[in-house]
Protein backbone atom coordinates (compact mmCIF):
# COMPACT_ATOMS: atom_id res chain seq x y z
CA UNK A 1 0.00 0.00 0.00
CA UNK A 2 1.23 3.43 -0.99
CA UNK A 3 1.73 6.59 0.56
CA UNK A 4 -1.32 7.68 -1.89
CA UNK A 5 -3.92 5.58 -0.06
CA UNK A 6 -2.96 6.77 3.17
CA UNK A 7 -3.87 10.06 2.28
CA UNK A 8 -7.19 8.78 1.03
CA UNK A 9 -8.07 6.91 4.25
CA UNK A 10 -7.00 10.16 6.45
CA UNK A 11 -8.99 12.34 3.56
CA UNK A 12 -11.89 9.84 4.02
CA UNK A 13 -11.73 10.07 7.55
CA UNK A 14 -11.52 13.72 7.77
CA UNK A 15 -14.91 13.56 5.94
CA UNK A 16 -16.66 11.85 8.25
CA UNK A 17 -15.70 13.53 10.88
CA UNK A 18 -17.43 16.69 9.21
CA UNK A 19 -20.57 14.83 8.35
CA UNK A 20 -22.53 14.55 11.44
CA UNK A 21 -22.76 18.66 10.54
CA UNK A 22 -24.58 18.25 7.04
CA UNK A 23 -27.15 15.47 8.04
CA UNK A 24 -29.67 17.57 9.45
CA UNK A 25 -31.14 21.17 9.35
CA UNK A 26 -30.38 22.10 12.74
CA UNK A 27 -27.60 21.36 15.09
CA UNK A 28 -27.47 21.13 18.60
CA UNK A 29 -25.45 24.50 19.65
CA UNK A 30 -27.04 27.22 22.24
CA UNK A 31 -25.73 30.68 20.84
CA UNK A 32 -25.58 29.29 17.61
CA UNK A 33 -29.34 30.99 16.81
CA UNK A 34 -27.64 34.26 18.84
CA UNK A 35 -24.49 33.64 16.51
CA UNK A 36 -26.78 33.66 12.74
CA UNK A 37 -28.96 36.51 14.12
CA UNK A 38 -25.68 38.64 14.49
CA UNK A 39 -24.06 38.06 11.40
CA UNK A 40 -27.51 38.00 9.54
CA UNK A 41 -28.02 41.87 11.16
CA UNK A 42 -24.15 42.36 10.12
CA UNK A 43 -24.53 41.42 6.51
CA UNK A 44 -28.04 43.25 6.41
CA UNK A 45 -27.62 46.23 8.43
CA UNK A 46 -28.98 48.35 5.25
CA UNK A 47 -31.64 46.49 4.60
CA UNK A 48 -34.77 48.67 5.28
CA UNK A 49 -36.91 45.26 4.62
CA UNK A 50 -35.63 44.87 8.06
CA UNK A 51 -35.59 46.11 11.38
CA UNK A 52 -31.90 46.08 11.48
CA UNK A 53 -31.26 49.66 10.21
CA UNK A 54 -33.64 51.15 13.02
CA UNK A 55 -31.70 49.07 15.60
CA UNK A 56 -28.56 48.30 15.30
CA UNK A 57 -24.74 49.88 13.85
CA UNK A 58 -22.08 48.73 13.66
CA UNK A 59 -19.12 49.19 16.36
CA UNK A 60 -15.69 50.76 14.93
CA UNK A 61 -13.51 49.10 17.75
CA UNK A 62 -11.11 46.56 17.65
CA UNK A 63 -12.96 43.34 19.34
CA UNK A 64 -12.04 39.37 19.03
CA UNK A 65 -15.01 37.36 17.92
CA UNK A 66 -14.57 39.68 14.44
CA UNK A 67 -13.32 36.68 12.72
CA UNK A 68 -16.29 34.45 13.04
CA UNK A 69 -18.94 37.01 12.29
CA UNK A 70 -17.28 39.05 9.72
CA UNK A 71 -16.23 35.86 7.59
CA UNK A 72 -19.45 34.23 7.81
CA UNK A 73 -21.04 37.10 6.81
CA UNK A 74 -18.80 37.50 3.56
CA UNK A 75 -19.66 33.75 2.52
CA UNK A 76 -23.40 34.68 2.78
CA UNK A 77 -22.80 37.19 -0.58
CA UNK A 78 -21.90 33.77 -1.81
CA UNK A 79 -23.91 31.33 0.00
CA UNK A 80 -27.11 31.00 2.11
CA UNK A 81 -26.28 31.55 5.86
CA UNK A 82 -27.24 28.60 6.99
CA UNK A 83 -24.53 26.65 4.42
CA UNK A 84 -22.10 29.46 5.27
CA UNK A 85 -21.89 28.81 8.36
CA UNK A 86 -21.81 25.08 8.22
CA UNK A 87 -18.91 25.52 5.50
CA UNK A 88 -17.09 27.44 8.50
CA UNK A 89 -17.67 24.63 10.74
CA UNK A 90 -16.57 22.29 8.58
CA UNK A 91 -13.31 24.26 8.13
CA UNK A 92 -13.19 24.16 11.68
CA UNK A 93 -13.65 20.13 12.18
CA UNK A 94 -11.28 19.32 9.71
CA UNK A 95 -8.75 22.05 10.48
CA UNK A 96 -8.57 20.89 14.25
CA UNK A 97 -6.62 17.28 12.84
CA UNK A 98 -5.03 19.25 10.04
CA UNK A 99 -3.26 21.94 12.11
CA UNK A 100 -1.95 19.43 15.05
CA UNK A 101 -0.62 17.33 11.63
CA UNK A 102 1.56 20.86 10.58
CA UNK A 103 2.43 20.79 14.17
CA UNK A 104 3.53 17.25 14.47
CA UNK A 105 5.36 17.39 11.08
CA UNK A 106 7.13 20.58 12.22
CA UNK A 107 8.62 18.62 15.59
CA UNK A 108 9.82 15.94 13.20
CA UNK A 109 7.40 13.79 14.65
CA UNK A 110 4.43 11.06 12.74
CA UNK A 111 1.53 12.77 11.62
CA UNK A 112 -0.90 9.71 12.72
CA UNK A 113 -2.01 10.85 15.86
CA UNK A 114 -3.36 13.93 14.51
CA UNK A 115 -6.35 12.08 13.47
CA UNK A 116 -7.25 11.18 17.12
CA UNK A 117 -8.12 14.78 17.41
CA UNK A 118 -11.20 14.35 15.42
CA UNK A 119 -13.90 13.39 17.72
CA UNK A 120 -12.27 15.67 20.16
CA UNK A 121 -13.55 18.71 18.33
CA UNK A 122 -17.46 17.88 19.38
CA UNK A 123 -18.07 18.19 23.03
CA UNK A 124 -19.06 20.84 25.70
CA UNK A 125 -18.07 24.01 23.61
CA UNK A 126 -19.19 22.43 20.74
CA UNK A 127 -22.44 22.23 22.27
CA UNK A 128 -22.80 25.62 23.89
CA UNK A 129 -22.29 27.22 20.63
CA UNK A 130 -18.84 28.49 21.52
CA UNK A 131 -17.65 29.16 17.82
CA UNK A 132 -15.53 31.46 18.29
CA UNK A 133 -13.30 29.88 20.29
CA UNK A 134 -13.44 26.40 18.17
CA UNK A 135 -12.44 28.10 15.45
CA UNK A 136 -9.43 29.90 16.91
CA UNK A 137 -8.15 26.07 18.25
CA UNK A 138 -6.56 24.98 14.99
CA UNK A 139 -5.12 28.07 14.44
CA UNK A 140 -3.49 28.34 17.79
CA UNK A 141 -1.83 24.70 16.88
CA UNK A 142 -0.90 26.52 13.53
CA UNK A 143 0.76 29.27 15.45
CA UNK A 144 2.90 26.70 17.07
CA UNK A 145 3.81 24.71 13.90
CA UNK A 146 4.74 28.33 11.99
CA UNK A 147 6.50 29.20 15.07
CA UNK A 148 8.78 26.27 15.43
CA UNK A 149 9.54 26.34 11.79
CA UNK A 150 10.61 29.83 11.81
CA UNK A 151 13.47 28.80 14.34
CA UNK A 152 14.17 25.33 12.79
CA UNK A 153 14.04 25.89 8.98
CA UNK A 154 17.07 28.17 7.82
CA UNK A 155 15.90 28.50 4.46
CA UNK A 156 12.24 29.94 4.88
CA UNK A 157 12.43 31.51 7.89
CA UNK A 158 10.93 34.92 7.21
CA UNK A 159 8.20 32.69 5.18
CA UNK A 160 7.35 31.33 7.89
CA UNK A 161 7.72 34.22 10.37
CA UNK A 162 5.33 36.11 7.94
CA UNK A 163 2.69 33.47 8.15
CA UNK A 164 3.22 33.70 12.17
CA UNK A 165 2.26 37.29 12.17
CA UNK A 166 -0.81 36.78 10.03
CA UNK A 167 -1.84 34.06 11.88
CA UNK A 168 -1.19 35.37 15.38
CA UNK A 169 -3.62 38.44 14.70
CA UNK A 170 -5.87 35.98 13.09
CA UNK A 171 -6.12 34.08 16.80
CA UNK A 172 -6.78 37.34 19.07
CA UNK A 173 -9.94 38.11 16.23
CA UNK A 174 -11.45 34.69 17.19
CA UNK A 175 -11.22 34.38 20.52
CA UNK A 176 -8.72 35.78 23.19
CA UNK A 177 -8.70 32.56 25.44
CA UNK A 178 -6.46 31.11 22.71
CA UNK A 179 -4.65 33.77 22.36
CA UNK A 180 -3.67 33.75 26.28
CA UNK A 181 -2.74 30.42 25.71
CA UNK A 182 0.11 31.31 23.22
CA UNK A 183 1.22 33.75 25.26
CA UNK A 184 2.35 31.13 27.15
CA UNK A 185 3.07 28.04 24.95
CA UNK A 186 5.31 29.81 22.38
CA UNK A 187 7.63 31.48 25.31
CA UNK A 188 7.99 27.37 26.00
CA UNK A 189 8.66 26.46 22.03
CA UNK A 190 11.25 29.26 22.20
CA UNK A 191 13.28 27.62 24.80
CA UNK A 192 13.05 24.42 24.00
CA UNK A 193 13.52 24.11 20.42
CA UNK A 194 17.14 24.39 19.29
CA UNK A 195 18.22 25.83 16.21
CA UNK A 196 20.70 24.61 13.52
CA UNK A 197 23.14 27.55 14.63
CA UNK A 198 23.55 26.67 17.93
CA UNK A 199 26.12 24.32 17.57
CA UNK A 200 28.59 26.49 16.90
CA UNK A 201 26.83 29.47 18.75
CA UNK A 202 29.15 31.43 21.31
CA UNK A 203 27.40 34.50 23.19
CA UNK A 204 23.82 35.42 23.22
CA UNK A 205 23.85 37.44 20.15
CA UNK A 206 24.97 34.76 18.15
CA UNK A 207 22.29 32.72 20.14
CA UNK A 208 19.88 34.90 19.65
CA UNK A 209 20.25 36.18 15.92
CA UNK A 210 18.69 32.89 14.72
CA UNK A 211 15.34 33.27 16.61
CA UNK A 212 14.21 36.96 15.64
CA UNK A 213 12.41 36.39 13.16
CA UNK A 214 10.24 33.97 14.98
CA UNK A 215 10.61 36.54 17.29
CA UNK A 216 9.37 39.21 14.89
CA UNK A 217 6.82 37.20 13.52
CA UNK A 218 4.59 37.65 17.11
CA UNK A 219 5.10 41.28 17.20
CA UNK A 220 2.02 42.27 15.71
CA UNK A 221 -0.30 40.08 17.64
CA UNK A 222 1.18 41.32 20.96
CA UNK A 223 0.69 44.49 19.43
CA UNK A 224 -2.50 44.39 18.71
CA UNK A 225 -3.50 42.10 22.27
CA UNK A 226 -2.19 45.27 23.83
CA UNK A 227 -4.11 47.94 21.69
CA UNK A 228 -7.28 46.01 23.02
CA UNK A 229 -6.46 45.64 26.45
CA UNK A 230 -5.46 49.17 26.63
CA UNK A 231 -9.51 49.92 24.92
CA UNK A 232 -11.33 47.22 26.87
CA UNK A 233 -9.94 48.18 30.53
CA UNK A 234 -10.09 51.83 29.52
CA UNK A 235 -13.77 51.38 29.28
CA UNK A 236 -16.00 51.84 32.59
CA UNK A 237 -17.24 48.87 33.74
CA UNK A 238 -21.20 48.69 34.70
CA UNK A 239 -20.62 47.46 39.02
CA UNK A 240 -23.74 45.85 39.95
CA UNK A 241 -23.13 42.91 42.56
CA UNK A 242 -25.27 39.99 41.68
CA UNK A 243 -26.74 41.03 38.97
CA UNK A 244 -26.00 38.72 35.74
CA UNK A 245 -23.92 39.65 33.01
CA UNK A 246 -22.36 42.59 35.13
CA UNK A 247 -19.23 43.00 37.34
CA UNK A 248 -19.64 42.30 40.82
CA UNK A 249 -16.58 44.25 41.62
CA UNK A 250 -13.16 45.34 40.13
CA UNK A 251 -12.35 42.85 37.44
CA UNK A 252 -9.73 40.35 39.25
CA UNK A 253 -11.02 40.59 42.93
CA UNK A 254 -12.40 38.56 45.10
CA UNK A 255 -16.04 39.10 44.49
CA UNK A 256 -15.50 39.17 40.81
CA UNK A 257 -14.26 36.21 40.19
CA UNK A 258 -15.79 32.68 40.44
CA UNK A 259 -14.56 29.38 40.33
CA UNK A 260 -14.90 25.53 40.57
CA UNK A 261 -12.96 23.30 42.97
CA UNK A 262 -10.23 21.14 42.04
CA UNK A 263 -11.97 17.97 42.51
CA UNK A 264 -15.15 18.91 40.28
CA UNK A 265 -12.35 20.18 37.61
CA UNK A 266 -10.84 17.17 38.11
CA UNK A 267 -14.71 15.09 37.38
CA UNK A 268 -14.99 17.25 34.55
CA UNK A 269 -11.90 16.91 32.89
CA UNK A 270 -12.81 13.85 30.61
CA UNK A 271 -16.82 14.67 30.78
CA UNK A 272 -16.89 17.42 28.99
CA UNK A 273 -15.25 15.87 26.16
CA UNK A 274 -17.76 13.77 24.90
CA UNK A 275 -21.10 15.52 26.58
CA UNK A 276 -23.75 15.91 24.21
CA UNK A 277 -25.95 13.16 23.82
CA UNK A 278 -28.49 12.73 27.04
CA UNK A 279 -27.77 8.64 26.21
CA UNK A 280 -24.09 9.08 26.13
CA UNK A 281 -23.66 7.48 22.94
CA UNK A 282 -20.86 10.33 21.70
CA UNK A 283 -18.49 8.62 24.43
CA UNK A 284 -17.85 5.95 21.91
CA UNK A 285 -15.88 7.51 19.48
CA UNK A 286 -14.08 8.82 22.58
CA UNK A 287 -13.67 5.28 23.94
CA UNK A 288 -11.87 4.20 20.25
CA UNK A 289 -9.64 7.09 20.37
CA UNK A 290 -8.91 5.90 23.87
CA UNK A 291 -8.03 2.53 23.04
CA UNK A 292 -6.12 3.83 20.03
CA UNK A 293 -3.96 5.85 22.68
CA UNK A 294 -3.59 3.03 24.89
CA UNK A 295 -2.16 0.77 22.07
CA UNK A 296 0.01 2.95 20.86
CA UNK A 297 1.49 3.68 24.77
CA UNK A 298 2.51 0.20 24.51
CA UNK A 299 3.56 -0.33 21.13
CA UNK A 300 5.42 3.11 22.03
CA UNK A 301 7.39 0.90 25.28
CA UNK A 302 7.54 -2.30 23.62
CA UNK A 303 8.44 -1.31 20.08
CA UNK A 304 9.57 2.35 20.63
CA UNK A 305 11.88 4.15 18.19
CA UNK A 306 14.18 6.65 19.54
CA UNK A 307 13.72 9.81 18.30
CA UNK A 308 17.21 11.63 18.14
CA UNK A 309 15.58 14.52 20.05
CA UNK A 310 17.27 15.50 22.99
CA UNK A 311 15.26 15.57 26.05
CA UNK A 312 14.27 19.41 26.56
CA UNK A 313 13.08 18.60 22.70
CA UNK A 314 10.93 15.82 23.47
CA UNK A 315 9.49 17.79 26.32
CA UNK A 316 7.77 20.41 23.70
CA UNK A 317 4.68 18.40 23.73
CA UNK A 318 4.16 17.21 26.81
CA UNK A 319 4.74 21.26 27.91
CA UNK A 320 2.27 22.09 25.79
CA UNK A 321 -0.04 19.74 27.32
CA UNK A 322 0.94 20.37 31.10
CA UNK A 323 0.38 24.74 30.15
CA UNK A 324 -3.13 23.48 29.00
CA UNK A 325 -4.10 21.48 32.37
CA UNK A 326 -2.72 24.41 34.22
CA UNK A 327 -4.97 26.92 32.66
CA UNK A 328 -7.74 24.08 33.04
CA UNK A 329 -7.05 23.63 36.66
CA UNK A 330 -5.81 26.98 37.78
CA UNK A 331 -7.89 29.80 36.06
CA UNK A 332 -11.16 30.97 37.93
CA UNK A 333 -14.30 29.68 35.94
CA UNK A 334 -15.91 32.96 35.34
CA UNK A 335 -14.50 36.68 35.74
CA UNK A 336 -17.67 38.10 35.16
CA UNK A 337 -18.59 41.12 33.16
CA UNK A 338 -15.46 39.96 31.11
CA UNK A 339 -15.80 36.24 30.07
CA UNK A 340 -17.67 33.05 31.29
CA UNK A 341 -16.76 29.74 31.61
CA UNK A 342 -13.32 30.37 31.53
CA UNK A 343 -11.50 27.60 32.54
CA UNK A 344 -13.23 24.35 31.24
CA UNK A 345 -12.94 25.40 27.91
CA UNK A 346 -9.40 24.03 28.16
CA UNK A 347 -9.91 20.50 28.47
CA UNK A 348 -10.89 20.07 24.83
CA UNK A 349 -7.36 21.99 24.18
CA UNK A 350 -5.43 19.70 26.70
CA UNK A 351 -7.00 16.40 25.10
CA UNK A 352 -5.69 17.26 21.92
CA UNK A 353 -2.03 18.34 22.62
CA UNK A 354 -2.51 15.04 24.48
CA UNK A 355 -2.82 12.63 21.89
CA UNK A 356 -0.19 14.26 19.72
CA UNK A 357 2.26 13.41 22.64
CA UNK A 358 1.83 9.74 22.03
CA UNK A 359 5.39 8.19 22.03
CA UNK A 360 7.50 7.51 18.92
CA UNK A 361 6.63 3.51 18.11
CA UNK A 362 8.49 1.87 15.27
CA UNK A 363 8.12 3.02 11.80
CA UNK A 364 6.57 -0.22 10.66
CA UNK A 365 3.44 0.24 13.14
CA UNK A 366 2.47 3.44 11.84
CA UNK A 367 0.67 2.81 9.14
CA UNK A 368 -1.64 0.45 10.89
CA UNK A 369 -2.14 2.81 13.87
CA UNK A 370 -2.81 5.29 11.27
CA UNK A 371 -6.01 3.18 9.95
CA UNK A 372 -7.11 2.54 13.36
CA UNK A 373 -7.25 6.42 14.11
CA UNK A 374 -8.91 6.72 10.83
CA UNK A 375 -11.58 4.19 12.06
CA UNK A 376 -12.22 6.56 15.28
CA UNK A 377 -13.97 9.12 12.56
CA UNK A 378 -16.36 5.86 11.90
CA UNK A 379 -18.46 5.61 15.14
CA UNK A 380 -18.28 9.56 15.07
CA UNK A 381 -20.40 9.74 12.28
CA UNK A 382 -22.81 7.12 13.05
CA UNK A 383 -23.37 8.55 16.56
CA UNK A 384 -23.31 11.93 15.95
CA UNK A 385 -24.97 11.82 12.62
CA UNK A 386 -28.13 10.11 14.77
CA UNK A 387 -27.92 12.50 17.58
CA UNK A 388 -28.13 15.70 15.52
CA UNK A 389 -30.75 13.98 12.99
CA UNK A 390 -33.28 13.08 16.12
CA UNK A 391 -32.54 16.70 17.49
CA UNK A 392 -33.14 18.47 13.79
CA UNK A 393 -36.81 16.91 14.35
CA UNK A 394 -37.26 18.22 17.98
CA UNK A 395 -35.72 21.55 16.88
CA UNK A 396 -38.69 21.68 13.89
CA UNK A 397 -41.24 23.65 16.12
CA UNK A 398 -38.79 26.63 15.44
CA UNK A 399 -39.73 26.19 11.65
CA UNK A 400 -43.62 26.01 12.17
CA UNK A 401 -43.45 28.75 14.14
CA UNK A 402 -41.16 30.85 11.49
CA UNK A 403 -44.69 30.12 8.93
CA UNK A 404 -46.55 32.44 11.97
CA UNK A 405 -44.12 34.90 12.75
CA UNK A 406 -44.70 38.50 10.60
CA UNK A 407 -41.79 39.94 9.02
CA UNK A 408 -39.89 42.41 11.27
CA UNK A 409 -40.60 40.86 14.66
CA UNK A 410 -39.94 42.37 18.04
CA UNK A 411 -39.49 38.52 19.64
CA UNK A 412 -39.54 38.18 23.26
CA UNK A 413 -38.42 35.04 24.25
CA UNK A 414 -40.00 33.38 27.52
CA UNK A 415 -38.14 29.93 27.63
CA UNK A 416 -38.98 28.44 30.75
CA UNK A 417 -37.81 24.60 29.34
CA UNK A 418 -34.67 25.25 27.65
CA UNK A 419 -34.16 21.28 27.91
CA UNK A 420 -34.23 18.60 24.77
CA UNK A 421 -34.76 15.19 25.11
CA UNK A 422 -31.82 14.36 22.78
CA UNK A 423 -29.22 16.49 23.96
CA UNK A 424 -28.28 17.67 27.37
CA UNK A 425 -27.17 21.23 26.70
CA UNK A 426 -29.79 23.82 27.36
CA UNK A 427 -30.35 23.89 23.39
CA UNK A 428 -34.22 25.67 23.26
CA UNK A 429 -32.69 28.82 24.79
CA UNK A 430 -31.99 31.34 22.29
CA UNK A 431 -35.43 30.34 20.11
CA UNK A 432 -36.41 33.38 19.94
CA UNK A 433 -33.49 34.72 17.89
CA UNK A 434 -34.23 31.82 14.94
CA UNK A 435 -37.90 33.63 14.53
CA UNK A 436 -36.19 37.36 14.47
CA UNK A 437 -34.21 35.88 12.11
CA UNK A 438 -35.79 33.93 9.38
CA UNK A 439 -37.96 37.31 9.38
CA UNK A 440 -35.59 40.69 9.38
CA UNK A 441 -36.60 41.20 13.26
CA UNK A 442 -35.34 41.84 16.51
CA UNK A 443 -35.32 40.21 20.14
CA UNK A 444 -35.44 40.69 23.89
CA UNK A 445 -31.69 39.40 23.88
CA UNK A 446 -28.97 39.92 22.10
CA UNK A 447 -25.31 39.24 21.87
CA UNK A 448 -25.10 43.06 20.46
CA UNK A 449 -25.56 44.09 23.78
CA UNK A 450 -22.23 42.62 24.92
CA UNK A 451 -18.35 44.40 24.13
CA UNK A 452 -17.19 41.88 21.70
CA UNK A 453 -20.23 41.80 19.61
CA UNK A 454 -19.44 43.48 16.15
CA UNK A 455 -23.02 45.57 16.67
CA UNK A 456 -24.12 47.68 19.15
CA UNK A 457 -27.53 48.75 19.71
CA UNK A 458 -28.29 52.35 18.19
CA UNK A 459 -30.28 53.78 21.27
CA UNK A 460 -31.63 52.12 24.15
CA UNK A 461 -32.13 48.35 24.20
CA UNK A 462 -35.18 46.81 24.21
CA UNK A 463 -36.79 46.32 27.71
CA UNK A 464 -36.11 42.85 29.07
CA UNK A 465 -35.44 40.80 32.75
CA UNK A 466 -32.15 40.94 33.74
CA UNK A 467 -31.34 37.49 32.50
CA UNK A 468 -32.70 35.62 29.36
CA UNK A 469 -32.58 32.74 31.76
CA UNK A 470 -35.05 34.17 34.19
CA UNK A 471 -37.99 34.03 32.20
CA UNK A 472 -39.94 34.16 35.59
CA UNK A 473 -38.74 37.68 36.20
CA UNK A 474 -40.81 38.88 33.33
CA UNK A 475 -42.97 41.76 33.77
CA UNK A 476 -45.85 42.36 31.13
CA UNK A 477 -46.58 46.08 31.91
CA UNK A 478 -42.79 47.31 32.21
CA UNK A 479 -41.31 44.90 29.03
CA UNK A 480 -44.28 43.58 27.47
CA UNK A 481 -45.57 47.10 25.65
CA UNK A 482 -42.24 47.00 23.36
CA UNK A 483 -42.77 43.41 22.06
CA UNK A 484 -45.23 42.16 19.24
CA UNK A 485 -44.37 38.30 19.19
CA UNK A 486 -43.94 36.38 22.14
CA UNK A 487 -42.21 32.55 21.82
CA UNK A 488 -42.71 30.37 25.60
CA UNK A 489 -41.65 27.28 25.64
CA UNK A 490 -42.36 24.96 28.72
CA UNK A 491 -45.24 26.71 30.21
CA UNK A 492 -48.92 27.59 28.45
CA UNK A 493 -49.61 31.18 27.77
CA UNK A 494 -52.20 31.76 29.52
CA UNK A 495 -50.10 31.35 32.39
CA UNK A 496 -48.08 34.08 31.83
CA UNK A 497 -51.04 36.71 30.25
CA UNK A 498 -53.97 35.53 31.72
CA UNK A 499 -56.72 37.51 30.34
CA UNK A 500 -54.64 39.20 27.76
CA UNK A 501 -54.78 36.25 25.62
CA UNK A 502 -58.34 37.23 24.79
CA UNK A 503 -57.95 40.42 24.37
CA UNK A 504 -55.12 42.27 23.27
CA UNK A 505 -52.77 38.69 22.36
CA UNK A 506 -53.63 35.74 21.00
CA UNK A 507 -51.45 32.29 20.15
CA UNK A 508 -50.80 32.46 16.95
CA UNK A 509 -49.66 28.52 16.44
CA UNK A 510 -48.05 25.91 18.94
CA UNK A 511 -45.58 23.62 17.77
CA UNK A 512 -43.98 21.05 20.29
CA UNK A 513 -43.17 22.13 23.28
CA UNK A 514 -43.51 25.74 22.11
CA UNK A 515 -45.96 28.24 21.46
CA UNK A 516 -46.43 31.69 19.36
CA UNK A 517 -48.26 34.58 20.96
CA UNK A 518 -48.69 37.50 18.76
CA UNK A 519 -50.73 40.55 19.20
CA UNK A 520 -54.29 40.94 17.84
Amino acid sequence: MSARTDRLVYAAALVLGALPLWVSSHLPMVDLPQHLHLISVLHRLDDPTTLYPRLFAARHELTPYLGYYYLVSLLQWLLPLDLANRLFLSAYVVGLPLSLAFLLRGLGRPTWPSLLALPLAYGDSFGWGFVNYLAALPLALLCCGLFVRALTDTARRRAWAAGLAVCLVAVLLFHVQAFAFLGLALPWLLLTTRVPEDGGAKGLAARLRPRLAALAGVVPGVGLFLAWVVLRLGQPSQVEAGAPWRAWGPMLSPQNLSWKTFAQNRAELLEVLANLLRDGSDRWPLYAVGAVAACALVLGVVRGEPSGEGLVARLRLPGLVVIALGLFFLLPFDIRGYIYYLNTRYAQLAAVLAVASLPLTHVSLRRPLLWASAACALPLALVLGRGFRDFSREASEWDALVEATAPRPRVMGLIFDTTSRVVRHPVFLHGAAELARARGGSTNFSFALTPHSPLRYRGTPPPTFPSEWRPDAFDYAAQGPAYDHFLVRGAHPSRIFGARLQQELAIAAQAGDSWLVRRR
